[in-house]
C-alpha cells in the first residue's frame, strides 16, 4: 500500500489541490486493471480504498473534512472504508438498520451524532492504516401518503478508535486471502455532529452514485483477472509438452484460449466505454452494470478454464491460477451481485424488474 501510495496510485482521479494527481477515473480503472493480472487483493485494496473510501469524501466532504482526512488518503499513508453492507442489507440498501441520532449539546449547542447498529464485509475496515469509516445510517423516517415508511439515510464519518466502534476478527475468507474485510459494530458510538458525510437525508443517493463508478472500476478489476488467467494459461500451452508436442498446438486448446481472449477484449470495451460516459458527463449507470456483469463472468470462465489447462498444477495453491479461481467467484457478488446488474440493465430497458 505504501509503494502504491508513493507511485500515486490513490491520488489518480483527484485534484492536485488535494495532493492527488489530476487524472480521470479512467487512468484508476488502467491502474486497477494492472494490478489485477497478478493479485486481485492488491487491486481491489486500490479500487475499494478510492472509490468507497475517498471519492465520497472527496465529492461530499466540507473543506473541513476534505482538510482532515484527504491528505494521507489519497498519498496512501492511511485508508478509508464504507460501511454500507448489513446483515440483512445487502443488495436491498434500504433495509439499513443501523441508526444515528442528534442529541443537542449543552445550551442548545453542536450536537454529537449516537451511532448503534452493525455492518459487514467492510473492506478496509480494520488495517493498522485505516483512519476512518463512512457510515450509512437511518436518520429518520417520512411516512407516505400510502401509510408506508421510507427511511432517511445519511453518511456519517467515524474515526477508527472511537469508543464503542469495534472492528471485529477479519473475515477466513475462500479468495482475496490479503484483501482486509471485517464485520464492524457501533453501540453508543459518538461523534461530533460535523461528522455528517453530504446533506441528511441524501445519503441513499450519494451512496448509488458511488457505488455505479465503483462498479466501472470493478468491471476492470475483473478484466485484468480474465488477462491474467489467459496469460499463464497460455505461456503454459506453450511450454507444456505431451505426446511430443506443446499443448497449444491441440485445437481444443487453441480454441479455448481463443475464446478466453475474445472475453478479456469484450470485457476491456466494456469498462472503457463506462469510463468514457463518466467522463464525458453522459448517463452511465446501465453501461457500468454491463461492464461489471461481463467482466465477471469472463474473470470465472477464464480462471475456470485457465485451471483446466494447467490440469492438476491449477489445483495447486502455489500456482496463480489456482488463486485467481479462488479469487474470481466474489467478482459476481461484490459491489453488487450479478442479479442486482441485470435487474438494473432490465430497468435501463424499460421494464420492471
Amino acid at each position: 500500500i505504501r509503494e502504491m501510495g508513493d507511485l500515486g496510485l490513490f491520488g489518480l482521479p483527484f485534484a492536485v489541490e488535494h495532493g492527488g494527481q489530476g487524472k480521470d477515473y479512467l487512468s484508476l480503472c488502467l491502474a486497477v486493471e494492472a494490478l489485477a493480472r497478478v493479485d486481485q487483493s492488491i487491486a481491489v485494496t486500490l479500487e475499494a480504498g478510492v472509490g468507497l473510501g475517498i471519492m465520497p469524501i472527496a465529492r461530499h466532504g466540507t473543506a473541513a473534512q476534505r482538510e482532515r482526512w484527504l491528505p494521507d488518503l489519497v498519498t496512501g499513508r492511511a485508508l478509508a472504508a464504507f460501511g454500507l453492507t448489513e446483515a440483512e442489507a445487502g443488495s436491498d440498501a434500504g433495509a439499513t438498520r443501523t441508526t444515528a441520532r442528534i442529541e443537542t449539546g449543552p445550551d442548545g449547542g453542536a450536537g454529537v451524532w449516537v451511532i448503534d447498529g452493525s455492518k459487514q464485509f467492510i473492506t478496509n475496515s480494520g488495517t493498522p492504516i485505516t483512519s476512518v469509516v463512512t457510515v450509512t445510517a437511518v436518520t429518520g423516517e417520512e411516512t407516505r401518503v400510502d401509510g408506508t415508511v421510507k427511511k432517511e439515510l445519511s453518511c456519517i464519518l467515524v474515526p477508527s478508535g472511537t469508543k464503542g466502534f469495534t472492528v471485529g476478527p477479519a473475515y477466513d475468507k475462500v479468495g482475496w486471502h490479503t484483501s482486509d474485510t471485517h464485520p464492524l459494530t457501533f453501540e453508543d458510538v459518538r461523534v461530533p455532529e460535523a461528522n455528517l458525510l453530504g446533506e441528511q437525508g441524501r445519503g441513499y443517493a450519494n451512496f448509488l452514485h458511488a457505488l455505479d463508478e465503483g462498479r466501472i472500476a470493478f468491471a476492470a478489476l475483473a478484466t485484468g483477472a480474465a488477462q491474467g488467467c489467459l496469460e499463464e494459461a497460455l505461456r503454459y500451452a506453450r511450454t507444456r509438452n505431451v505426446f511430443g508436442r506443446d499443448i497449444g498446438s491441440n485445437q481444443h486448446i487453441a480454441f479455448t484460449l481463443s475464446r478466453m481472449a475474445a472475453r478479456v477484449h469484450q470485457a476491456r470495451l466494456c469498462y472503457y466505454d463506462a469510463a468514457s460516459r463518466l467522463a464525458n458527463d453522459v448517463p452511465f449507470k446501465v453501461e457500468a452494470s454491463i461492464a461489471k456483469l461481463v467482466g465477471s463472468e469472463a474473470a470465472m470462465a477464464n480462471a475456470r478454464d485457465a485451471a483446466q489447462i494447467f490440469g492438476g498444477y491449477g489445483f495447486l495453491n502455489e500456482n496463480p491460477v489456482a488463486r485467481h479461481y479462488r479469487d474470481s467467484k466474489v467478482l459476481e457478488i461484490g459491489e453488487g451481485t450479478s442479479e442486482v446488474q441485470l435487474m438494473i440493465i432490465a430497468r435501463g430497458l424499460g421494464l420492471s424488474a
